[in-house]
Order: C-alpha cells, then sequence, then structure tokens
C-alpha cells in the first residue's frame, strides 16, 4: 500500500464519530504512541481545578486468594497509587454473601472481609456488573446489594435498586466534580435474575437502545465526567483488540461517555485517548486492565514466559488526570503495570512490576522468578496506550 493511500485511508479510520470504525495496521500513520507516564499537556494541574482517577481490572478471590486469610498483605504494595488517587475503580467478580462459604471457579462467593480489604487499601469505587454477579442466585445479588450500601465513601453500580429497572448511574461528588458512574455486562453465566442487575445484550437492537439511553443519561445528568464500566462481549484471554467492540466503544462516547472501561478477558490490552477536532485530548477507552489480583498463576510455567496464560497473571492501573480547562480534558495518564507474585508461604499480593521489585528479588535470592518476571515486563511494556484525533 503507498504512503498517500494508506494516509488517506487512515484519516478517514481515525474519525473517532464514524459509524464504522475498524481496527488495521499501517506502520507509517498509526495513531501515536506516547510513552508511560504520559503528560499530554505541558501544564502542572492544579488541585482543586483537576481530578485523578486511578481504573483497575478484575478483583477475583480463587481458592489460593483466600485461604491464607491475611487480605490487607494483598494490596500493600499498591496503596500509594489507589490512596493518592481521587476514585479508584476495581471490577469485583463475585457475589459477597456472609451467609455461604467461600467459593471459586465455577460459582465464586467472597465474604464481606475480602473487598473490606481492598476497600481499606483505597478502592473506593466498583463495578458489580459482571458474568459472576449471578452466581449464588437473587439472594447473594441482594446480600452484595447490602453490603455496598452500607459502606461511607464507597460507590458502586451494576445491581438494580428496584426489579427491572433501566440502567442508572450512581452520582459521585469529589473535589467540586461530578461524575456518573454506570457499570453494565453485555455477558452472564446464567440466564436468571436478569432483571436483578444492569445486562445489556450484545445484539445490535440491544446496543442501539443502549445508545440511546446513554445520551439521555448524559442530557437528564449533567455531569463533568460519566464513566461506564462494560464488562464486555469479548473472548476471554484474548489479548487483541476486537474492532466490533471498539466500534462500539467509539459510538458510546459519541452517545455521551467520557471514559469506557471495558473488562473480562483477564488479560491486558492497550488503551486509546480519543482527541477532539482541535486535538485536545478529552476522552479514553480501556479495552482491558487485566487481572488485579486473581488465582489464575498458581501454575507458574517459569521456562515459557509466553504461555497463553502467563498474561493472567499482570495487569495494570492506570491514573488518568483530567482538568476543567474550557471543558474537562486529560491532563496526563500514567499507567502502573502490576503482577501476581506469589510469596514463600503462597500468599498471592500485588506487586508493581517494576525494576525496583526485579532487584529486590534478585537480593532475596529468587532467581527463578527475578528471571521470569523480567521476561514478562518485556512483553508488558509492549502494551501501550494510543492518542488518536479526528
Amino acid at each position: 500500500m503507498g504512503t498517500q493511500r494508506c494516509r488517506a485511508q487512515k484519516t478517514s479510520l481515525l474519525l473517532i464519530f464514524s459509524v464504522s470504525l475498524l481496527w488495521v495496521s499501517c506502520t507509517s500513520t498509526a495513531p501515536s504512541r506516547f510513552p508511560k507516564p504520559t503528560a499530554i499537556d505541558s501544564y502542572q494541574s492544579e488541585k482543586e481545578n483537576s481530578l485523578t482517577c486511578a481504573f483497575a481490572g478484575d478483583i477475583m478471590a480463587h481458592v489460593v486468594n483466600f485461604s491464607q486469610g491475611k487480605f490487607d498483605l494483598i494490596y500493600k504494595d499498591i496503596e500509594d497509587i489507589l490512596k493518592e488517587s481521587d476514585l479508584s475503580f476495581a471490577n469485583l467478580e463475585a457475589p459477597v454473601d456472609d451467609s455461604l462459604p467461600y467459593s471459586a471457579y465455577p460459582e465464586f462467593n467472597m465474604h464481606h472481609d475480602y473487598p473490606d480489604a481492598a476497600i481499606k487499601a483505597g478502592f473506593n469505587v466498583f463495578s458489580l456488573a459482571n458474568n459472576h454477579t449471578n452466581d449464588k442466585g437473587k439472594n447473594s445479588i441482594a446480600a452484595t446489594k447490602k453490603y455496598f450500601d452500607s459502606k461511607q465513601n464507597v460507590y458502586s453500580n451494576g445491581l438494580c435498586s428496584k426489579k427491572g429497572e433501566e440502567p442508572r448511574p450512581t452520582l459521585i461528588e469529589k473535589n467540586g466534580w461530578k461524575i456518573l458512574f454506570l457499570a453494565v455486562t453485555e455477558v452472564m453465566n446464567y440466564r436468571t435474575n436478569t432483571d436483578l442487575f444492569y445486562y445489556v445484550s450484545p445484539a445490535k437492537e440491544s446496543r442501539e437502545n443502549f445508545l440511546r439511553h446513554i445520551s439521555k443519561l448524559r442530557k437528564e445528568n449533567p455531569c463533568d465526567l460519566f464513566v461506564l464500566s462494560i464488562h464486555c462481549h469479548d473472548e476471554e484471554y484474548v489479548r487483541t483488540i476486537n474492532p466490533t467492540q471498539r466500534d462500539f466503544y467509539l459510538k458510546l462516547l459519541n452517545s455521551g461517555a467520557d471514559v469506557v472501561w471495558a473488562n473480562h478477558p483477564h488479560v491486558a490490552k492497550g488503551w486509546e485517548v480519543i482527541a477532539d477536532e482541535n486535538r485536545v485530548p478529552r476522552k479514553i477507552i480501556f479495552h482491558a486492565q487485566g487481572n488485579t489480583i486473581s488465582g489464575q498463576r498458581q501454575e507458574v510455567e517459569f521456562d515459557n514466559p509466553d504461555a497463553k496464560r502467563a498474561y493472567t497473571g499482570e495487569g495494570f492501573i492506570t491514573q488518568v488526570t483530567f482538568k476543567k480547562d474550557e471543558g474537562v480534558k486529560i491532563a496526563q495518564v500514567n499507567p502502573h503495570l502490576i503482577t501476581t507474585y506469589i510469596l514463600p508461604d503462597w500468599h498471592f499480593v500485588i506487586k508493581k512490576l517494576n525494576d525496583s521489585f526485579l532487584n529486590e528479588l534478585k537480593k532475596e535470592g529468587r532467581n527463578t522468578w527475578a528471571k521470569y518476571l523480567s521476561e514478562r515486563k518485556k512483553r508488558m511494556d509492549k502494551i501501550e496506550g494510543k492518542l488518536i484525533w479526528q
């Protein structure tokens, strides 16, 4: 393909409000990548005029996660990221029902002490709509909602306040900002009790209705920022970006969302910052942040860092700083690469996957882990964000 032709095609493909975007590759004119962290503007964001949100991935509870107790240990290394952010988002991948025992795949359940540790560490916004929402039936859905409703300064969305209601956002007021937060799922494991959580079918007609609903919500609820969590209709463990999903996310932004925060694959994908016609960065898509914590790494193939399931062990917590300046724009995107690390006593914890941690492992004589995670870091560093514009 000639350079001129490539540029012309790419220009049309990057019109963010186009109704049919395709995911293609063209090296000479690919959307510009930016390093980590990314200061999109050169100014310093004033605290009173900015909002920093941290977007994580899936919080899961396999047997290896909940059997050892001491849940505070899980989050110790990332508390600084969460607590220096105004809002820290995570997807909770299980009901919270103390009346039933802890359980793992295929039907999850956790007790209150498990999410309590995440909240104590600094997570304060939770998506509760996913394919495991209904694992234990309607009573557990009610128990989950009761648990989160009892928490002060903790926000959640995805469960119905009344049976069969249309998806209704949670209003979060923080530092003079008004944020709408809505969580929906496109996937479910059981086709029962769907009138108790926010389910949006991936079928064409349902998606078109949802786009109209998002537009209506934005018009009826004046806000500074609209964050949409979508537990997406993507195949699990696939790391490539689905062009059909991407097209839908762009339409959601056009309909009124500012952040599309997608999860479900349990592996991390790239993200895209969307600039307006004046090349001012305004909106962002997270195609998947991967696992924040899980037990999917329990059988580590140390000699095979490219194994498909190896990617379930890493994810991102990405801080995005928004600034009010002739509208709301994105001032900085700061992704933190994290890994699930297994302590010698078999505790599964989250660690920042950086040179400091790798050097720490070498000093402790855990050379097998150091070598493995060094190779994993090389692979994960290839996952980057893109800045695209009209």
